[in-house]
């Protein structure tokens, strides 16, 4: 990513990041993006989830013409500070405030709003001055409580930007201000009075009445919805901290003979540390001595180790499974491995085209038509004689109708139960911003390994010669692997043991690098290794054997060769075992429309072996990181609609990039941040329920929607027509309400193709 530190950095012709401030809502980010490209020769893409902008600057603009536009239209840009991952901290700790102060807001306003609604709507609880507490209570939760809607409806009027925060503060303001003007001049605020319950309509009907129920509510349900949206975003830098965490955290740097320890920020190019079993290495470089077997498959994602000898080139957070390395720094810190794939994820999520709530974009032309049907209604009334308090009241009525109480209610109760149910059903689902994707995914790109396979090394077969038990084989061979570090004899020994037991001991144990082991087991002298290792010690396979191997070799495994007493006596065929739920996942995720694509960074035999197992037509192997970002970005470039599936680092950047993000829960905290849907159990067929969820919880919230501007539309002619009763605005909003309730309560009864797994 260009280094936008400094104004200086940031020059013109260059692509610069900027830090937004002042966004309240998707649309705000959508306002930004259409305003600055529509500025000649600028390109931008606007984040509101990590508040960022990702700006292409020609040559007639610089980016101080960039963030004076964004200071004209209301909101606050800056360069960052620093390198990304502190920037994503930072951005980080600077919402955990704005999380606080929201959930403040809304502990406050359901303590006092909610008592408000009680005492208004039930008759009973209507003892003398009732109406005055109900006003103390009502005021701290309107005026106080409400302000994030006040403060971004008035910047919104001075940019001529209707959205939700216009519709909100318009008509908690109007309703708790009439409420007032009824208490304080007119016969509201008498002793003894009762809200009106009657549904005869008569003109100038609510002139009388209180509307603080309304306001109040409104602020409580929409400052809930903003509460757990606040908290999904305060997430959104987490991909880049678990990037992080991922490194190693000190190292063994080699001053002269002498093994020095220090912080990794301490290493620098040209460096000679030494890597032991077990650790990872510390940053990418060039293996000078030692052989060693390395779990590169936090990086490349694919489960058969590498091995690397002296001249290898090694990329830090890998694992050093097998002997002592010696390596020479070639790159560190932000010119690292790792760190590109922390770039890659942090470009692919800026660039994701923001997805603008439903209630924003209905917003935007309710509002301005309500009031203009409020003034309207103000002018009609006047000009045909009424007077001018009936007339007012009637153009007031028209703005308290219009209030959103059960829209507060549309999209978070519907997410409550949809996300509910999917945990249930091992589904974790981020945000409103995933449904709106789900329901227009054509093709899923699945990454491989982990996630159409178990990500695994295991047994697969044992192809003995004749005469020869495949237990016999597994004995001695797993026998001799179990003191052995690496993967593949540690898969051997883990399905010996599973097989045939406790395993017998061994004598005279010896790892060859890079070869194999031997050693004497119950008097026999085995070697398990590579086949060069057998026609060292002159014991040539039998055709039995060798015709195993080819076979073997063509589906893409890894063969094993096994001998003892002088003789090549079994191949043990290791693979990473496709899970056994994968091919009927495919076929659901076929049925749901969408076309599934294997990507993966192993070799073309392995990955169409795979394919063909599970039924997928379309394979595209050995493709790195960078790759599987470039691919998924080319089939979006084709007009598709894109859903990605993967565990890994390496699949993180392509999680982000993705229309939908699928993330298996056995995978790295990296892909499950990075990621939309996280599918807790890690089976594949979970992904097909998870994408039928969304889309039914998207249809929900649709319909609440429906319903709550309905109620709002059905009712804007009887106060337009000065006939609006308390009652009918009660009754209304009470009905809106419990629909939306009890239409998404419908999601819990969604049903799982997939049943759990045991």
């Amino acid at each position: 990513m260009t280094d936008t530190a400094t104004p200086t950095t940031a020059s013109r012709g260059a692509t610069v990041a900027l830090d937004i401030g002042g966004m309240t809502c998707a649309s705000c980010a959508a306002r930004i993006a259409r305003t600055l490209n529509a500025l000649d020769g600028v390109t931008a893409s606007v984040n509101y989830a990590t508040e960022q902008a990702t700006v292409a600057l020609p040559a007639a603009h610089s980016v101080e013409d960039i963030i004076a536009k964004f200071e004209a239209i209301g909101y606050t840009a800056t360069l960052p500070t620093g390198s990304q991952p502190a920037a994503g901290d930072a951005a980080s700790d600077e919402r955990e405030p704005a999380v606080t102060a929201t959930r403040n807001r809304l502990i406050v306003a359901a303590a006092l709003g909610l008592p408000v609604l009680l005492i208004s709507m039930i008759n009973t609880l209507q003892f003398t001055n009732w109406q005055w507490l109900t006003f103390a209570m009502a005021a701290p939760v309107v005026l106080w409580a409400g302000f994030p809607f006040h403060r971004a409806a008035w910047k919104n009027v001075l940019h001529g930007a209707a959205t939700m925060d216009t519709l909100i503060s318009v008509g908690t303001l109007t309703s708790f201000g009439w409420s007032v003007y009824a208490l304080f001049w007119g016969a509201a605020g008498e002793p003894g009075m009762k809200m009106g319950f009657t549904l005869t309509l008569e003109r100038g009907a609510g002139r009388d009445e209180l509307y603080l129920e309304v306001a109040s509510v409104v602020i409580v349900f929409i400052l809930a919805g903003r509460y757990f949206e606040a908290r999904a975003k305060r997430t959104s830098g987490a991909a880049l901290r678990a990037l992080l965490d991922l490194g190693a955290k000190d190292v063994a740097v080699l001053r002269g003979d002498d093994e020095v320890r220090v912080p990794i920020d301490e290493l620098a190019v040209g460096d000679r540390f030494v890597v032991r079993p077990g650790e990872k290495v510390a940053t990418d470089g060039m293996v000078e001595s030692g052989v060693s077997a390395i779990d590169a498959s936090l990086l490349t994602g694919e489960p058969v180790p590498v091995e690397v000898g002296p001249g290898d080139a090694v990329s830090g957070a890998t694992m050093n499974a097998g002997g002592r390395l010696v390596v020479r720094a070639t790159r560190v810190g932000a010119d690292t491995a790792l760190a590109q794939i922390a770039r890659l994820v942090t470009d692919a999520q800026t660039g994701k085209a923001p997805v603008q709530r439903l209630a924003d974009r209905i917003s935007a032309v309710f509002v301005p038509v309500v009031i203009a049907l409020a003034l309207g209604t103000l002018g009609f009334w006047i000009g045909t004689g009424e007077t001018t308090a009936t007339a007012f009241t009637a153009a007031v009525a028209v703005l308290i109708i219009a209030c959103p109480c059960a829209l507060g209610l549309a999209t978070p109760t519907a997410l409550l139960v949809g996300t509910g149910r999917g945990a249930q059903l091992g589904i974790l689902i981020k945000g409103p911003q995933v449904l709106e994707s789900t329901r227009r995914i054509d093709t899923i790109v699945l990454d491989k390994t982990g996630t159409v396979t178990s990500g695994r090394m295991s047994v697969v077969e044992v192809v003995p010669d004749p005469g020869i038990d495949d237990d016999v084989v597994l004995r001695l061979a797993g026998a001799l692997e179990d003191p052995s570090e690496h993967p593949i004899g540690q898969a051997i020994a883990a399905t010996a043991r599973d097989r045939v037991g406790a395993l017998p001991e061994v004598d005279g144990f010896t790892n060859l690098e890079g070869l194999g082991v031997c050693g004497v087991v119950e008097g026999h002298a085995v070697i398990v290794g590579r086949e060069r290792l057998l026609a060292e010690r002159a014991m040539p396979l039998s055709p039995e054997l060798a015709a195993a191997r080819d076979a073997a070799e063509d589906l893409g495994r890894t063969p094993v060769f096994v001998g003892w007493d002088g003789s090549a006596r079994a191949v043990v065929i290791v693979a990473d075992a496709v899970k056994p739920t994968s091919e009927r996942a495919i076929a659901e995720l076929r049925e749901l429309g969408i076309t599934p694509v294997l990507l993966t960074g192993d070799n073309e035999r392995a990955a169409q072996a795979v394919a063909d197992q599970v039924g997928i037509d379309d394979v595209i192997a050995e493709v790195l990181p960078a790759d599987k970002v470039a691919v998924v970005a080319a089939l979006q470039a084709e007009g598709k609609v894109v859903a990605m599936a993967g565990d890994g680092v390496n699949d993180a950047a392509a999680l982000a990039q993705a229309d939908l993000g699928i993330a298996m829960g056995t995978g790295t905290d990296v892909a499950i941040e990075a990621s939309d849907l996280t599918l807790v159990r890690g089976d594949l067929r979970v992904a097909g329920d998870a994408i039928r969820l969304s889309r039914s919880t998207l249809r929900t919230i649709k319909t609440n929607l429906f319903w709550a501007f309905g109620y709002n539309v059905a009712a804007l002619p009887l106060a337009a027509a000065g006939l609006l009763n308390p009652l009918i605005a009660g009754a209304s909003m009470g009905l809106s309400s419990v629909f939306v309730v009890a239409n998404s309560l419908r999601l819990r009864q969604f049903a799982a193709i997939s049943a759990p797994a045991s």
